[in-house]
């Protein structure tokens, strides 16, 4: 005769993984809900009790755009490849904001998370996934102000060189974002032995703006710095993406193809340690 236990029939085993890439993803898209729930979370968490709230995401990047234009257009003197003044920094800003808030967002996943982690089973990736998609909704927000500068622009009788290159413009944001979202779970896997990355990457960004064509175009860039944006993943898809809506600059096609291949390298190596991570995140903190 059978016992309890014996009749049991378990709908879902969860193991402790073996394989170097385990990302099930499918048990991503089966818990999908969730992601919705995180990005939920993460919006209230942010915006309750301030007055205005979602205007944020265009309150910061104007009153950085304004700031620029002061100091690099107008102080400096620095040119903007024939682009007007607020569309060049506000469409940098915009997707230097978006870059930084994939990066720090997935970097702190752990630390932020380890009182869930430690308690209830879901894909750890769902987090990740949830604040990147949050950034694309924060993005998509500032890229509508964005079209109405634009459009006021070609309505007044400015030129812009538009090709087919504009179709780029959403691979070119999907390219930054899983730039920033890699690079996140590198440093988040790093962060739960070593907390003194996060200062070092609070700073290590401020920095890093000025080494990438966000306030400037390439073309401006010195000489005999040009290695550095080379060895700079963020240089190609910053100066591509003027490309694809102004029609304004130029990327070398080796800095493309190098760009890409840390990107790819990036994105390898961010998913493993991420997934080896998870296994034993929790006896680490």
């Amino acid at each position: 005769m059978e016992t309890k236990a014996e009749k049991e029939q378990w709908t879902k085993v969860i193991t402790a993984k073996h394989r170097l890439l385990d990302l099930h993803l499918k048990d991503v898209w089966t818990y999908r809900d969730l992601i919705r729930q995180f990005i939920k979370r993460d919006f209230i968490t942010q915006y309750k009790q301030t007055i205005l709230g979602p205007l944020w995401y265009l309150v910061q990047p104007v009153m950085s755009s304004i700031v620029y234009i002061f100091i690099f257009g107008r102080l400096a003197g620095i040119g903007t490849d024939g682009v007007p003044q607020i569309l060049f920094y506000f469409g940098g800003t915009m997707l230097w904001t978006f870059f930084t808030g994939c990066l720090t967002g997935c970097s702190n996943v752990f630390l932020t998370n380890q009182g869930i982690f430690s308690k209830v089973y879901f894909p750890r990736l769902t987090v990740p996934i949830s604040l990147a998609a949050g950034q694309i909704i924060r993005l998509l927000i500032q890229f509508s102000l964005l079209v109405c500068i634009y459009l006021f622009y070609m309505i007044t009788g400015t030129r812009f060189h538009i090709t087919w290159m504009i179709v780029l413009y959403p691979f070119i944001v999907a390219w930054i974002g899983i730039l920033g979202t890699s690079i996140g779970l590198i440093v988040s896997s790093l962060t739960t032995k070593y907390r003194d990355l996060i200062q070092l990457l609070n700073f290590g960004i401020q920095l890093a703006m000025y080494a990438t064509p966000v306030v400037y175009p390439l073309s401006e860039a010195p000489e005999k710095f040009r290695w550095l944006y080379y060895i700079n993943p963020m240089s190609a898809p910053m100066e591509l993406s003027r490309i694809s809506l102004y029609g304004a600059g130029s990327v070398p096609v080796d800095m493309l193809f190098i760009s890409l291949g840390f990107t790819a390298v990036l994105a390898f190596f961010g998913l493993v340690l991420f997934t080896k991570n998870e296994r034993n995140f929790v006896d680490v903190i």
